[in-house]
């Protein structure tokens, strides 16, 4: 058994068919790994350990009796306790909700993730109901940065990015409604896509804000990314099949956002410069293009959320009021502040940045601009400090209110060594050639191999 999961699912996936480890060892050291980390990290709801590997023994058998099922054949995969999964119950991380709810199904996603050979390792810890921050007064894990056991992991797809940096998996389902993939992904070191709306069916997924929730994967790499897209999303044949892309020719616009942002850690813009360097001296042309109207489209993206999770939740507020973590009942009792035609304003607003967006995607192929000015903020700063200096350090609400699919791809660290990201969007339904570029970027740069010290 290796003593540590491969670096990437695409490597792991080569080296079982080269009959170097089996599905059955790439699962004994993903469990091996969370049994040794995970009681510190905090990843992990609940794991599915023998399930998982009555899963790769099957996966093994498959493959020596001539059944190949593709990339994701044998390869452990942590799914975000929002999710329902068939073995047990789907919390949400919250004490009000109903353990009843979805049970003995698979979301589509995990149903379409089965079919291509992947194991369902566990449920991942998130911000309750994608909403919160953690909260230590609950019976739930609170998910941990593994580059820092004292800093936030980032919301709402805590564990699943945890997860993957710290080794427990080779993959994770997040989701993201005003950045809940991409955040976790950049504060933990890892990549994550943020899909195109409607591009992943979300039936068994609990709503945040049903206008907005996209589901994506997370993993090492951007190759990876797009070994579990392809595997749950439709096929789309607007999308480029190949698995990289040459930079060289491409029209890439640039917003640094450096007067959008509350707070820049030392090293940020430096970082962000040298990952424009990379583009540039691979031939793309570097193009000075601020994203359109950004105070109006992210502040839409608040009011529409909150306006949509308080209308699931006020039944649950009502009835359960101190079920719901603190930080979850101030959140989404804020949608009281907007009115019904609040609502309706800021989804002309939303209409408009679609027109904007897409006249934005005629004068260049992708957009880069900072995931964060910020790494990850401590868990007592987040809990007890200036939330505003992080929130508005955070550029993820912008691309959720259009739908775009957008990447956080690992850049240089921050001074003090923790991870930074930036963002690559491009037009609706370019998913893959979204990760394709990200491939591109990583070809060149190793910080996506970077593992944190846990």
């Amino acid at each position: 058994m290796p003593d540590r999961l491969p670096e990437t699912i695409l490597g792991a996936a080569a080296a079982i068919r080269r009959s170097e480890v089996s599905s059955a060892a790439l699962i004994e050291a993903a469990i091996a790994r969370a049994e040794a980390v995970d009681d510190r990290l905090g990843a992990f709801i609940t794991r599915f350990d023998d399930e998982a590997r009555s899963a790769a023994a099957q996966a093994d058998a498959e493959l020596a009796n001539g059944r190949d099922r593709g990339p994701l054949h044998g390869i452990p995969i942590a799914i975000k306790d929002i999710l329902t999964t068939r073995e047990g119950p789907t919390t949400a991380q919250s004490s009000a909700q109903d353990p009843s709810w979805g049970q003995g199904r698979d979301a589509e996603v995990v149903a379409r993730l089965r079919e291509a050979g992947a194991i369902i390792t566990g449920k991942t810890t998130l911000s309750e109901y994608a909403a919160g921050f953690p909260d230590p007064e609950k019976p739930f894990p609170v998910p941990r940065n593994p580059w820092d056991l004292e800093r936030w992991a980032g919301g709402s797809s805590a564990g699943s990015a945890s997860a993957v940096a710290a080794g427990l998996a080779l993959g994770a389902i997040g989701t993201d409604t005003g950045g809940s993939v991409r955040i976790p992904a950049g504060f933990c070191g890892v990549t994550g896509l943020k899909t195109t709306l409607g591009a992943v069916s979300s039936d068994g997924c609990l709503p945040l804000a049903w206008s907005f929730d996209s589901i994506g994967p997370m993993a090492r790499t951007a190759a990876d990314c797009r070994a579990i897209l392809d595997a749950i999303r439709s096929p789309n044949p607007t999308d480029p099949v190949a698995s990289s892309t040459d930079l060289a020719g491409l029209r890439i616009g640039v917003d640094r956002l450096a007067g959008m942002t509350a707070a820049t850690d030392d090293g940020q813009p430096e970082a962000f410069e040298q990952a424009l360097a990379v583009f540039a001296e691979a031939g793309a042309e570097i193009v000075e293009c601020a994203l359109p109207r950004y105070v109006e489209v992210t502040a839409a993206n608040y009011v529409i959320m909150l306006s949509e999770g308080l209308a699931y939740h006020l039944p649950g507020l009502r009835e359960r009021w101190h079920d719901y973590g603190r930080s979850t009942r101030q959140l989404l009792s804020g949608g009281l502040a907007y009115s019904g035609p609040d609502y309706v304003q800021a989804q002309r607003v939303r209409a408009r940045s679609w027109q904007e967006t897409s006249e934005l995607f005629e004068q260049v192929d992708f957009h880069l601009s900072p995931m964060a000015t910020v790494g990850a903020p401590t868990l007592r700063d987040l809990l007890e400090g200036d939330q505003s200096l992080v929130f508005g350090s955070l550029h993820t609400p912008y691309w959720a209110t259009v739908g775009n699919p957008t990447a956080a791809v690992p850049i240089a660290p921050t001074a003090g060594g923790m991870p930074l990201s930036l963002q690559i969007a491009g037009p609706a339904g370019r998913d893959a050639a979204v990760l394709n570029v990200a491939a591109a970027f990583q070809e060149r740069t190793d910080h996506h191999l970077a593992r944190p010290p846990l």
